[in-house]
């Protein structure tokens, strides 16, 4: 039996503080959506089947650069690779569950949902498949709705550089990253991190 306190609401609750960055950066993917030719339905579909806001973003933006297709696309496969590891971080969430529900859980699978559950648990709270998903619908019904109107806005928000709602994906990160910390110990891995992004 599952632990009462691993619950889908709570996740959902929990991690309401990040879907509103998840949204206002949705809002401006919707709009950069619509000036690389997509229509408001196929950014919804877009969200739906493939809900992957970072690298639609990436493949987006490649393709307005006049990368191509193909270019496109492997920038957003190489940048979701990061999921895989994401979901290998936490097997117990995935183990003695049917197949539908691992494919679940892996789709809903997004930077916002997994740091929160490790968050979670740092804190000796119980979070497993229930708090997992929980927090992924959110995000998904968040992303999805806000790329659909961004991208239904688009005619009356031309520029969202202008709103700075391109920084929204970059604060999103970092309130994240804030959640994670766990203080002196972290300062040399992280340094590391940040030399690598630096020198790339």
């Amino acid at each position: 039996m599952a632990n009462s306190q691993d619950s889908f609401l709570t996740g959902a609750r929990e991690i309401a503080p990040l879907v509103l960055g998840v949204s206002i950066y949705g809002l401006a993917y919707g709009l950069l959506a619509t000036q690389a030719g997509f229509s408001p339905r196929d950014v919804a579909g877009m969200g739906v089947i493939v809900f992957a806001g970072s690298s639609q973003i990436v493949a987006t933006q490649q393709w307005l650069a006049g990368a191509g297709a193909l270019a496109a696309l492997i920038a957003g496969l190489a940048l979701n690779l990061r999921i895989l590891l994401i979901t290998a971080s936490i097997p117990d969430v995935f183990a003695g569950r049917p197949l539908w529900q691992k494919a679940l859980a892996a789709h809903l699978a997004a930077d916002e949902n997994w740091a929160m559950l490790l968050q979670r648990r740092a804190k000796g709270r119980v979070a497993g498949f229930r708090y997992f998903v929980g927090g992924g619908v959110a995000q998904f019904v968040a992303w999805g709705c806000a790329t659909t109107l961004g991208a239904a806005l688009s005619e009356a928000i031309p520029d969202p550089k202008s709103l700075g709602m391109d920084f929204a994906f970059t604060a999103a990160f970092i309130a994240i990253a804030r959640a994670l910390f766990r203080g002196r110990r972290d300062l040399a891995p992280w340094a590391v991190s940040l030399g690598v992004v630096g020198a790339g």
